[in-house]
């Protein structure tokens, strides 16, 4: 029997962010399994997306950024230095890429 989308999404996760605290393990889950952005993407890549993306809006100002008016790049850069400490702080090894 195959593991279900939820088993691989959980241990991409767990593998790609080994020290995450499970109360926020377990909305990165949940959004990586009902994005519809994310429906197509493969397993892992939907852990990565939807970590990247939970970090991005939770741990930084980001959203403040864009309701500032800046673009969806430039509010990126601005939060890229916090989501690194964050993923790192996590046990992330893989970095942030030109897609994240």
């Amino acid at each position: 029997m195959l593991p279900s989308r939820r088993k691989v999404i959980e241990s991409a996760l767990r593998h790609l962010a080994p020290r995450i605290p499970a109360h926020e393990f377990g909305a990165i889950v949940d959004h990586a399994l009902d994005s519809e952005g994310l429906k197509t993407a493969s397993l892992e890549t939907a852990a990565w997306l939807s970590l990247v993306a939970y970090v991005r809006h939770v741990f930084t100002e980001y959203d403040t950024l864009l309701a500032q008016g800046y673009d969806r790049d430039s509010a990126r850069f601005f939060a890229a230095d916090e989501m690194e400490a964050v993923l790192t702080q996590w046990g992330t090894r893989r970095s942030l890429g030109a897609d994240d």
